[in-house]
């Protein structure tokens, strides 16, 4: 019959068990890939009272090799991998040879390929596995490895996905390398599957958290397929958003100096910023593309100049007609004519372009060259010049949109509030909806789809506001209008500050901290990147 183990070893193995535990529970909190790893590794050493150790992992996308994550040695200082900064310069382990064969001298390996813990009690005189790496790494470091427990890592399908290796067990009460006993078998095999079941949970978050934004990526890229012209807009405002978010998260002063942002909470943004314009997927290409004033499937100033060219053919035709041959200049009537139609032509085809502001005198005379000229259609019919529907482009007052086209374009957001709210969120990112369908808001209320205020919008719909104009006001690849420079873009903000548009909290941050100019060196042509002069920017409250 065996003997009954001493009181205080009993104390100990419930210590340990104890402990075991609340590492468990701790493991399962932990959501950064690299600490997890490195808590691992470090638990499995408290434990066993390990002096040193290294957790290897078999990735997806490598099978045949043990990758080196974590390496510890608290006797020789040494800490690489996970949250250290340091990379482990070791290349991978390989799970087998040139031929094919399994590497089984190698003791990680055969732990990982067989499946099976290995306890060694001396590296030295073990005859089963190949230690020669391991002595010349002792020998440069004035080191003596003894004690090695290898422990393979499998997940709830029994497969391997990383190697748990200890070495050298100290002796609680003299301090001694002592081998793994049969309590630290047991304890770092059952920390090692709960280790496998976090991790492989962790992994298969990655995983699903890569499809989705994978399938985001899929679907703006079918927005950019659409419509070439604002290609980058999906990606550059996520990055103007995150970039201005930091920014108020490391203010400590202001209005703003209490709010701040979790690694959650930046994610939850990220991903809003990367689905704010997904209904445009919904939305005409020729509207999304319209860069003229003129512009559906094609650009209808054509038809225009066909008949200013048929005006002038009339012209002339008339004028050989009552050519007065005896006159001194008997062209002159003609060429005053002609001049006189061609400067017209150019009028139109100038309004066609579209502009910040039309001026009413320039919409009056749209009105009166409709009136000026007839023509006589395919059909036989003579007409005005310009049609009812030509004449509406041609006056619009700004941009190359009519009212019905702008309601097109702002019924994007109305599409993407209904795609994002039919989605079963989870948690952490119930609020995307909110966030990305708030970016055409206005802090008076005057914005769009519903009309909300300052006070309904939260500080990270604000913030996706601000990029948003930004990053339109500022972008390049528009058909309609070239990129604004730094200074014009800011005056053009500050504006809105005033008249109510957007944040004015924010919109300091974002001139205070200079979140503009780290912005516009990345992602703004050199040439728009002027100086700005902080203090002339409409309604910025200074430094």
């Amino acid at each position: 019959m065996p003997s009954a183990p001493a009181p205080d070893a009993d104390r100990s193995l419930a210590h340990r068990l104890a402990e075991l535990d609340r590492i468990g529970a701790a493991l399962s909190q932990e959501k950064n890939l690299e600490r997890l790893l490195e808590h691992i590794l470090l638990a499995a050493q408290q434990i066993t009272r390990a002096e040193g150790g290294t957790l290897y992992r078999l990735r997806p996308e490598a099978r045949d090799e043990l990758r080196f994550e974590i390496i510890r040695n608290e006797k020789l200082g040494i800490a690489m991998g996970g949250t250290t900064g340091v990379n482990v310069p070791f290349p991978p382990l390989a799970l087998r040879d040139a031929a094919g064969q399994p590497n089984l001298s190698t003791v990680a390996a055969y732990a990982a390929l067989k499946g099976r813990t290995v306890a060694i009690a001396d590296a030295y005189t073990e005859a089963g596995f190949d230690f020669s790496g391991t002595k010349a790494i002792d020998l440069k470091n004035g080191y003596r490895s003894q004690s090695f427990l290898t422990v393979p890592m499998k997940n709830h399908e029994a497969d391997v996905i990383g190697v748990l290796q200890l070495i050298n067990a100290r002796d609680p009460g003299t301090g001694g390398i002592r081998a793994f006993d049969a309590d630290d078998i047991r304890l770092a095999e059952s920390l090692a599957s709960q280790a496998a079941t976090v991790l492989t949970n962790r992994l298969l978050l990655l995983q699903l958290e890569g499809l989705f934004e994978s399938f985001i990526g899929l679907l703006n890229q079918a927005i950019d397929e659409k419509s070439p012209y604002t290609a980058g807009h999906c990606q550059r405002v996520p990055i103007l958003t995150m970039m201005l978010a930091e920014a108020a998260h490391r203010t400590r002063t202001g209005p703003l100096a209490e709010w701040s942002m979790t690694d959650a909470d930046r994610y939850e943004l990220r991903i809003a910023g990367l689905l704010h314009d997904c209904g445009k997927v919904a939305t005409p290409v020729h509207v999304v593309d319209k860069a003229t004033k003129l512009q559906t499937i094609f650009d209808r100033i054509e038809l225009v100049d066909t008949r200013f060219e048929l005006l002038k053919r009339d012209a002339e035709l008339a004028h050989l007609r009552t050519r007065d041959a005896s006159h001194p200049d008997p062209d002159a009537p003609l060429r005053a004519r002609l001049a006189e139609i061609e400067d017209d032509r150019n009028f139109l085809r100038t309004c066609n372009r579209g502009t910040e502001l039309m001026r009413a005198t320039d919409q009056l005379r749209v009105r009166a060259i409709a009136k000026k000229y007839r023509w006589a259609s395919p059909a036989g019919e003579t007409c005005d010049c310009l049609s009812e529907d030509e004449i509406a482009n041609l006056t619009i007052p700004a941009g190359t949109l009519t009212p019905k086209e702008r309601q097109i374009i702002n019924h994007h957001v109305t599409i993407t509030i209904k795609m994002l709210e039919s989605l079963p969120w989870p948690k952490h990112l119930q609020h995307v909806p909110e966030y990305a369908g708030g970016h055409h808001e206005r802090m008076d209320g005057r914005g769009y789809p519903r009309g909300l205020t300052r006070d309904q919008l939260s500080i990270p719909a604000r913030i996706m506001g601000i990029a948003d104009i930004f990053e339109a006001l500022t972008a390049r690849d528009r058909p309609y209008k070239e990129g604004k420079t730094l200074s014009e873009a800011l005056h053009i903000l500050g504006r809105l500050r005033l008249d109510g548009g957007i944040d004015p909290d924010l919109f300091d941050i974002f001139v205070r901290e200079r979140v503009y100019l780290a912005y516009a060196a990345h992602h703004m042509d050199p040439k728009q990147i002027d100086p700005v002069d902080v203090a002339k920017i409409p309604g910025y409250s200074g430094d």
